[in-house]
C-alpha cells in the first residue's frame, strides 16, 4: 500500500507518545531527568537507530547527551548536541565529516537539523534554515529578496556596497507594488545605505525584520543593465500565497526554441504544479527542444516536486526505468528502527493514518532499497528536449540537485555559474514533545547509475560567480542567462566587460568574481530534501 504524505512545515497537532523514554526504548526510563533531559536523551537515541551514519555514533554513556546544557535555551542546547551527532561521521574523500559546516568560525551541522515548530511558518520569525516563503507557498513579509554587492573601490578601507533586489515573491507586497530583480536601493526608511556594509547590516535586518509592519524603499530601477527610473514606495507587510516559479519564457533563435524557466522551491506539488503545468504546457506548444532551467536559488523541497518536474523534461522513452534510490541505514532497511513506533504516521493533512483500528507509525513503512526506488513516469506533453543547461550556485542543493544528478545520464546536461551546495542526502522530520521537529539525515540518494557522492556538489561547465542584480530573471541580457544562451549557439550583442560593470556613484565599478553577502535579511531559502511518499511493510 502507497500512502501519500506531505509533511506539513506548520504547526500541526498530533497525538504523540510523551517520551521516546517509555514502552519498548533501549532505556528505561529516569523519573529524576527533567522534560529537557529527555529530550536529549530522545535526539540521541534516535539518531542511534535512524541516522544515516549511525554506525560512526558512541554508546550513550560516551556521548553523555546531559553534558549539553551550556546555552542560554533548551532549543540551542539541542541543536549543539545535534550539531555533535552530526560530527562523528568522517568523509574519507575529505578527511573532515561529511556535515562537516562552517558558519562564520563556528562549526554547524550541513544537512541535519532541530526546528521550534512555533517558528517554521513565516508567520513567525525566520531563521538561517528557513524560508521567507514556505514549502507550502505561504509568505508574511515585504516579499523581497536581498543581494548586497560589494563596491568597496581599490585600496579604500570602506566597504561600499549596492544593494538590489535579487528576486520578488510573486502576490507579495513588493510584486503588488511593481517591484523585479534588478530594483536598486539606495535609501530605507529616509537613511542612505551602501557606504559602509558594516555599518549599515544591522540596520537593513532591523527595517525587514519579521517584527517590521512597514518600509519605506527608494532607489532606481535597473533597465537593459543601466541605472534608469527612480522610485520611491512604502510596503506594507502583508500575509500571501506565492508561487515558486519566478519566471517561465520561449527564447527563439532561428528555428530553435529554447524555454526557460527560473524557480524558487520544490514547494508541496498542489502550489508548485498550477505554475509548472503552464510554463511545460507552453513549452510543448511552442515546440521547444532545448531548456534553461535556473535554480541559483533553490535550494530543495518535496522529493515528489522534484519528481514531477524531472518527469516534465525527461522523454517518454524513459518510462519505467530507474530515476533514483534511496538508501537508508542497515538498521532501517530491515526493519529494526522500532524506535519509530513512538512516531505516528500522518496523511497529506497532519492526521494520523490507521490501517483497520491500528495507528499507523513511522515503523510500518518499508525501508529497503527496493520499496524505495523509483522509476520515470513522463508528465505532461514535452517530449523533445535534447539537453537541459541549469544555472547553479552555492545556493542550489538538495532536491535542486537530484533534478541535476537524475537527468544526466539520460540527456545532455551542462551547468553554468558556481559549485552547488552538495546535499545528496534526505529526511523526513522525527517530532519531539510535540514542539520541536528534527531532521536527520536518513537516506543517501542516488540515480540510475549509483551515483550520489556529490557531497561538495556539482562543479559547473561553465565557472562564473557573477549573480547580474541589474537584470530580472529570463532577461537574454541577465548575465547567467545569457551565458546559458552561448551554450545553444545564442550570441548575444553585450560582451563579458561590459555585462561584469556597473556604474556606481557616477563610476563604472568592476563586481567580476563577486556574489551577494551573506547573510542578509529574508530570501534564505529552505535546504533540504523531504520525503513525501512512503509504502508501507507489507
Amino acid at each position: 500500500m502507497r500512502l501519500k504524505q506531505i509533511f506539513l512545515l506548520t504547526t500541526i497537532s498530533v497525538v504523540l507518545f510523551a517520551s521516546c523514554n517509555k514502552g519498548k526504548d533501549p532505556t528505561p526510563p529516569d523519573t529524576d531527568k527533567t522534560r529537557a533531559d529527555l529530550t536529549r536523551d530522545s535526539i540521541f537515541l534516535y539518531a542511534k537507530q535512524v541516522y544515516l551514519w549511525s554506525d560512526a555514533l558512541p554508546t550513550a554513556e560516551v556521548f553523555n547527551a546531559k553534558k549539553y546544557t551550556t546555552k542560554s535555551t533548551d532549543f540551542l542546547n539541542y541543536e549543539q548536541e545535534l550539531i555533535a551527532i552530526s560530527q562523528y561521521k568522517i568523509n574519507p574523500v575529505t578527511n573532515s565529516p561529511f556535515e562537516y559546516y562552517l558558519n562564520g568560525s563556528v562549526v554547524d551541522a550541513k544537512y541535519s537539523y532541530i526546528s521550534d515548530i512555533a517558528n517554521q511558518n513565516p508567520t513567525a520569525y525566520i531563521s538561517n534554515k528557513q524560508s521567507s516563503v514556505d514549502l507550502e507557498g505561504n509568505g508574511n513579509d515585504f516579499g523581497i529578496k536581498l543581494g548586497a554587492y560589494d563596491q568597496t573601490q581599490p585600496g579604500s578601507t570602506v566597504d561600499e556596497f549596492a544593494l538590489f533586489a535579487t528576486a520578488i515573491y510573486q502576490n507579495s507586497p513588493a510584486d503588488k507594488a511593481g517591484m523585479i530583480r534588478s530594483n536598486r536601493i539606495y535609501k530605507i526608511n529616509d537613511r542612505t545605505i551602501g557606504g559602509s556594509y558594516k555599518a549599515d547590516r544591522t540596520f537593513i535586518n532591523s527595517a525587514f525584520a519579521s517584527t517590521a509592519t512597514t518600509v519605506k524603499i527608494e532607489g532606481v530601477k535597473y533597465e537593459n543593465g543601466t541605472a534608469g527610473t527612480p522610485y520611491t514606495l512604502t510596503l506594507n507587510k502583508a500575509v500571501y500565497q506565492s508561487s515558486p516559479v519566478y519566471a517561465a519564457k520561449v527564447f527563439t533563435a532561428g528555428t530553435k526554441k529554447i524555454g526557460y524557466l527560473s524557480y524558487a522551491r520544490f514547494s508541496r506539488l498542489s502550489n508548485s504544479k498550477p505554475a509548472l503545468d503552464a510554463a511545460f504546457t507552453k513549452f510543448a506548444a511552442d515546440n521547444v527542444t532545448e531548456l534553461i532551467i535556473d535554480l541559483r536559488y533553490n535550494g530543495g523541497g518535496y522529493l515528489g516536486t522534484a519528481e514531477y518536474l524531472i518527469n516534465q523534461i525527461a522523454p517518454s522513452s524513459l518510462s519505467g526505468k530507474v530515476m533514483y534510490s534511496e538508501h537508508y541505514n542497515p538498521l532501517m532497511q530491515s526493519g529494526g528502527a522500532t524506535i519509530l513506533k513512538n512516531q505516528p504516521l500522518l496523511d497529506a493533512n497532519g492526521k494520523i493514518q490507521y490501517q483497520g483500528t491500528r495507528m499507523l507509525t513511522y515503523a510500518d513503512v518499508d525501508y529497503s532499497i527496493a520499496e524505495n526506488t523509483e522509476n520515470f513516469q513522463k508528465t505532461g506533453g514535452l517530449n523533445n528536449v535534447t539537453k537541459v543547461v541549469f544555472i547553479v550556485s552555492g545556493n542550489t542543493a538538495s532536491a535542486s540537485e537530484l533534478v541535476i544528478s537524475t537527468l544526466k545520464p539520460h540527456i545532455t546536461v551542462e551547468m553554468i555559474g558556481t559549485q552547488t551546495y552538495g546535499k545528496p542526502v534526505g529526511f523526513f522530520p522525527i517530532r519531539l514533545e510535540n514542539k520541536y521537529d528534527v531532521f536527520y539525515s536518513l537516506f543517501h540518494i542516488k540515480n540510475s547509475l549509483g551515483q550520489g557522492d556529490y557531497f561538495a556538489g556539482f562543479k559547473p561547465d561553465v565557472v562564473d560567480d557573477f549573480d547580474d542584480p541589474r537584470n530580472d530573471f529570463g532577461d537574454p541580457l541577465e548575465y547567467y542567462t545569457m551565458l546559458a544562451l552561448n551554450r545553444f549557439g545564442v550570441n548575444t550583442p553585450v560582451t563579458t566587460a561590459i555585462a561584469k560593470t556597473m556604474s556606481i556613484n557616477g563610476k563604472n565599478v568592476s563586481v567580476a568574481n563577486l556574489q551577494p553577502m551573506k547573510p542578509i535579511v529574508n530570501g534564505n531559502e529552505f535546504i533540504g530534501m523531504i520525503e513525501n511518499s512512503h509504502k508501507i511493510k507489507k
